[in-house]
Order: C-alpha cells, then structure tokens, then sequence
C-alpha cells in the first residue's frame, strides 16, 4: 500500500491523467472511480488539484477532438467501431442521436454524463457537421462539469478516505477487485446482448432475388431520422419507421408476409433487437437483413432516394460553415 501511495505521488498526475485519455478513446476505463481518486489524493497533499483537473479536462478534449475529427471524415464507420470496442449495449448510438435530434449542444454537454453517449457524441457531431467552435464550447462545458463533479467529491471527502487506508490497507484490493467485477460485468451484458440477438437473418442477395421476381417482401429501415438525413439514401421500396413506432403499430403489419428489418448497427443490433419484438408478437415472418444497409450498398442493390418528414429534419450547417 505505503509503494502504490509513493508511486503516485511521484507518478500520480500522468497516470491518472493518462487514464483517462485511455477512457477517452474508448479503452475500458472506468473514469468516474479515477476522478474521485485523483480529488482524493489532491486532498491528501499527493499532488496539485489544479494540475490533474486541467491535465484531465484537455486529455478529454484531445480524445473528444480526434472522435470529432474521425466522425466528420469517415462517418457511420466511425461508430460502428465504437459499438464494436464499447462495452455499453449497441443502442448507445441511437439514444445519442434521440439526443441530438433535439438539440445538439446540450446533446454534447449532457452526453458526458450518461453512460455510452460520452464517446459517441462527439464523432456523431462530426457526422452531423457541427460547427467546431460551438463543438468545443459545449464539449469543454461538459468536461469542465462531469471531471470537477467527481473531482471534488473526492477532495471533500479526503481526509476519511485517508484514515480508511491507514485503518484498513486491504481497501486497495478490495478497490482492484471491484473494478475486475465492474469490467467482468460489463463484458457479461455485452454477451448476454449480443447472445439475445441469435435469430435467423436474411442476406442481401436472397432479399434482393425476393425483389426481383417480385415476392410481396415488406422491407423497413429502422434507421433514426438523424443518420436517414445524413445519408441520404435507402434500400427501394424500403419504408422508414423507427423501432418506437414499429412497436407502436405492429398491428398494422400484416401477418401473412415476409417482413425484412434492417439497420446500419454492428451485428445488426437494432433490426435483431426489433424482430424478437415482433416475433413475441406473433409475426413469426420476420428476419434482419444480414451486414445491414452497408452490405446492401456494397452489393450494389438498388437505393433511391429518402424521404425525411419535416418534423424530423435537423437544421444542418451549410459545408461553408462547418469550419
């Protein structure tokens, strides 16, 4: 115990700072537990509170940056790595985009406080062209708010935590493994999500020969209406509904069809998650299409054209405005 507290009294700024870069990009740190520690040793003496809070706040803006940077480049791509590394459940992307939809500054500021939607908000930014200036006020707000949050906790409650480690030195394992349990426990709800999502799926070319010799096939897009505006385009014929409302109005469905779901979500997450959803409701001719809209385009099928109701439209920056 006495070397870990002289280690990171020497050492404790760049290894708590650099924890939390490495949660930033993704890796699976949890950053809460981090903060309060680094609050917790300022506290103490350890170290300058100023230093690691500042260290921390830039850290994050630098991973937060280069998502935004990623999501403005290389769109959809982007998030689809991050739902594969993510330990969060697949659908932190949608309720990223249900939180932009409505305003996308809060949506950055407010995201650094809901778990799964740190990480995707600011590539989704970058998708949606955000202009950079109005990104990095409203992500620098969210930052300066969630790391002095748990920072100053810390700091508050240093002196107990103090005499908890000079009573009791097997806090420090007790600490290593509750974060062994956290992490465990994520990768169990990762598993049990993507284990639930076993069903039966349709590929792009036995959809597409279904087209073609004209077999009375309902397709639907699930896509929100976020990333149907940025794209731009959808599988012909497809109808677009999002999973609320095919939940919603199942009933209009009809039963004696075969009934393709797609999404653009790593393992098809979304239209998976939606067809056990029907088939609990007895549509039992309902499958997700295989690689979703991305293994369509590649396959060259035919797209056409979407069509975003008014109500759904976001007011997006003209390219000139963007920078």
């Amino acid at each position: 115990m006495d070397q870990a507290i002289d280690f990171l009294a020497g050492h404790g700024t760049l290894v708590l700072v650099g924890l939390i870069f490495a949660g930033g990009i993704g890796l699976p740190v949890p950053a809460p537990p981090v903060l309060l520690a680094a609050g917790v040793l300022a506290g103490s003496g350890k170290f300058s509170l100023g230093t690691v809070f500042a260290g921390s706040v830039l850290a994050l803006l630098a991973t937060d940056l280069l998502w935004y940077e990623l999501g403005r480049r290389y769109g959809r791509r982007i998030l689809a790595l991050l739902c594969r590394i993510s330990l969060e459940p697949d659908s932190c992307v949608q309720r990223t985009e249900d939180l932009f939809a409505r305003r996308q500054a809060a949506a950055v500021l407010v995201s650094k406080f809901i778990p799964g939607l740190k990480t995707a908000a600011p590539p989704l930014a970058g998708m949606l062209r955000m202009r950079l200036p109005i990104f990095l006020v409203s992500d620098a707000a969210g930052a300066l708010l969630w790391i002095g949050a748990f920072m100053a906790v810390g700091f508050m409650f240093s002196d107990q935590v103090a005499r908890a480690i000079q009573l009791s030195k097997w806090l420090v394992t007790a600490a290593g493994t509750a974060f062994a349990l956290w992490l465990g426990w994520k990768y169990f709800q990762r598993w049990r999500f993507l284990r639930r999502l076993r069903i039966g799926r349709v590929t792009p070319d036995e959809l597409h020969a279904q087209l073609s010799a004209g077999e009375d096939v309902v397709v639907v897009d699930l896509r929100h209406p976020v990333e149907l505006q940025i794209d731009g385009m959808k599988v012909a014929g497809a109808l677009q509904m999002t999973p609320d409302e095919v939940d919603r109005r199942h009933l209009e469905i009809p039963r004696d069809r075969d009934l393709v779901l797609y999404c653009s979500c790593p393992s098809e997450a979304a239209a998976a998650s939606v067809a056990l959803m029907l088939r609990q409701r007895g549509l039992t001719r309902v499958r997700p299409l295989l690689g979703g809209i991305d293994a369509w385009r590649a396959r060259g099928y035919p797209l056409e054209a979407v069509q975003v109701d008014e109500a759904d439209r976001l007011r997006l920056p003209d390219a000139a405005e963007t920078r």
